[in-house]
């Protein structure tokens, strides 16, 4: 199963970004058409809503209203199905907060890969690799090259 990242949306929304392309290539390859063949998890559209918003990060940030559109569109794409956390999401995720001695700018991170391990991700699509690495859990889904 794949789970997909705030920062896959973003660049497959922002014309901007740098692998705006590239996230659409990937969809096309990957997901398009495929029934449920991404996870999307409430973190990250909170997160999605807040970052495409932003006039400081684009030049040219979605309105709230255009945001929320897409939003709609990922709820009823086929190919995306929502996964929520649970109590035992919410066990992972405290124990990696310990395990790992993370601190508080690792807290969304750490709660988006315990709600996707535990819905049975293996294959994370993110421009920030490094974010999910230190778990040891998941693959990368390698559908860029990213810039070191």
């Amino acid at each position: 199963m794949i789970g997909i990242d705030t920062s896959y949306l973003i660049a497959l929304a922002i014309e901007e970004h740098e692998f705006h392309h590239e996230a659409w290539s990937y969809y096309d390859r990957t997901l398009k058409n495929q029934n449920g063949a991404a996870l999307l998890a409430p973190q990250v559209i909170q997160e999605w809503l807040h970052i495409v918003t932003d006039p400081k990060r684009f030049e040219r940030p979605f309105e709230m209203r255009e945001a929320l559109k897409w939003v709609e569109n990922f709820e009823k794409a086929r190919e995306f199905r929502a996964v929520y956390p649970d109590a035992e999401t919410t066990r992972y995720f405290l124990q990696w907060m310990k395990d790992y001695s993370l601190g508080r700018k690792r807290i969304l991170d750490t709660f988006l890969a315990a709600t996707y391990h535990r819905a049975g991700v293996k294959t994370i699509v993110t421009t920030n690799w490094r974010d999910f690495e230190l778990f040891q859990l998941f693959e990368s889904a390698n559908w860029i090259s990213l810039k070191k």
